[in-house]
């Protein structure tokens, strides 16, 4: 079996989005070892004001929210009159497909918020089906516990996590896909298989872990070399999101809230939009 290895390390970035949400921002749009996923989104604030203006109604075409909540409160809603609650250790899945216009709002008026959204790429074949969604509260994600391993969610798709065949509640994605939480102490060792054609990916969010003798930092992305075997030994406490996913060998277009595959159904997404189609769906 072929170990995978670091190739390339790059460090989140603070932004904002919706109405001041302050977020910690990595995103791959243009980097094919990013593929299926297009971007991640760390939301982690102590202050009320950072995050209590939340993500007010705004449409999307052509990709699928993964949003992932380790502490916190917020209310999905959209146009289709899906309402879902999501709280601390849950998660929730929206495929924009052809359009949606949705808010997430903060039901929390004060305390820690740690989150992340998770874009992930939609292939051409699935960018024009009606949206989506699906949502799932902490007690339906697998979770996997060891005293050598600590503990590993499993939030979407398969994975084999030392030794041990794992399925995640989140099976309708585009592609095929895997997304996981494991959260660690020091000297800890995962030891995940994937198909070799398969991009990887791992994000710390807290402490550190290593790879082939190479430390991957708090706020950190490492994208990883083909291979069908990864190891990650945890340096110290902290936790980690990995991923794993069919590459989706298209162009990519992104603007905004849209990703398409070329410029011309990016305009016409925008006039769609703007003409309310979006609301007929």
């Amino acid at each position: 079996m072929a170990n995978r290895v670091i190739k390339q390390i790059i460090r989140t970035h603070e932004t904002s989005d919706g109405d001041g949400v302050k977020i910690q921002r990595v995103a791959g749009f243009n980097n094919e070892q990013f593929s299926p996923f297009l971007m991640v989104d760390e939301l982690k604030s102590d202050q009320r004001k950072d995050y209590v203006g939340g993500f007010p109604p705004h449409p999307h075409r052509g990709i699928e929210t993964l949003t992932y909540m380790l502490k916190g409160h917020f209310q999905h809603r959209d146009h289709m009159g899906n309402v879902g609650e999501l709280r601390s250790g849950g998660a929730q899945w929206m495929a924009a497909g052809r359009g949606v216009i949705h808010s997430e709002m903060p039901i929390m008026e004060e305390g820690d918020l740690h989150g992340f959204q998770i874009w992930i790429n939609q292939p051409s074949r699935d960018k024009m089906k009606p949206a989506e969604y699906f949502d799932f509260q902490p007690e339906t994600i697998t979770e996997h516990t060891r005293e050598d391993l600590g503990l590993l969610r499993v939030l979407a798709g398969n994975l084999i996590a030392n030794g041990e065949a794992l399925h995640g509640p989140l099976d309708r994605t585009g592609v095929e896909l895997s997304v996981s939480d494991w959260r660690s102490e020091q000297g800890q060792q995962l030891t995940i298989e994937v198909p070799e054609h398969f991009n990887m990916m791992v994000l710390s969010y807290q402490g550190s872990v290593a790879i082939d003798g190479q430390t991957i930092k708090q706020g950190e992305l490492a994208l990883l070399s083909k291979g069908d075997k990864v190891t990650l030994t945890s340096g110290e406490s902290g936790g980690v999101l990995i991923f794993s996913g069919q590459p989706i060998d298209e162009p990519v277009v992104h603007y905004g809230p849209f990703v398409m595959n070329s410029m011309a159904e990016i305009e016409q997404t925008i006039r769609d939009y703007n003409s309310g189609v979006f609301e007929t769906y």
